[in-house]
């Protein structure tokens, strides 16, 4: 089912300057930027390492472009910090079914586009002990674009 940690989620007030935070301490590497419109936000995600199952993990950065954003109402209410957990698989689609029968609310009817053309859904932080949990189907990435 769950193949790896795709990335954890990071909301923050200026991209900018937590870009520059995570890549002079850690020496972590932008591999990709982009803004989601349908998520009202402007991200960059930051490689950290290749996994076993072609796939890669990350540090998802995250600063709302409106204030009506999810991040931006969840930067209002806790501040910086961690957002959320992603994990990787390899069929959202069916995972999130299963998981769905289980008992866990999945927020989204049908998967959505997320970062770098990945497929998206969202489990309910109230099912998952408080941790907002995504799971991740990647599309293939050849290269980084920023």
């Amino acid at each position: 089912m769950l193949t790896r940690i795709d990335h954890i989620g990071i909301a923050c007030f200026d991209l900018e300057k937590t870009v520059e935070f995570y890549t002079s301490t850690y020496g972590f590497t932008v591999f990709h930027t982009e803004v989601n419109e349908e998520q009202g936000v402007r991200e960059a995600m930051l490689k950290i390492n290749n996994t076993d199952d072609g796939g890669a993990s990350y540090l998802q950065l995250l600063e709302p472009v409106r204030e009506d954003s999810t991040v931006a109402k969840w930067l209002a209410k806790n501040g910086e910090g961690v957002h959320h957990i992603a994990f990787g698989t390899a069929d959202v689609d069916g995972d999130s079914e299963a998981i769905r029968d289980k008992g866990v609310r999945v927020l989204y009817e049908e998967p959505r586009r997320g970062s770098m053309g990945s497929r998206i859904t969202f489990l309910h932080p109230k099912d998952c002990h408080g941790v907002l949990t995504e799971l991740v189907t990647s599309a293939a990435v050849e290269s980084p674009e920023h």
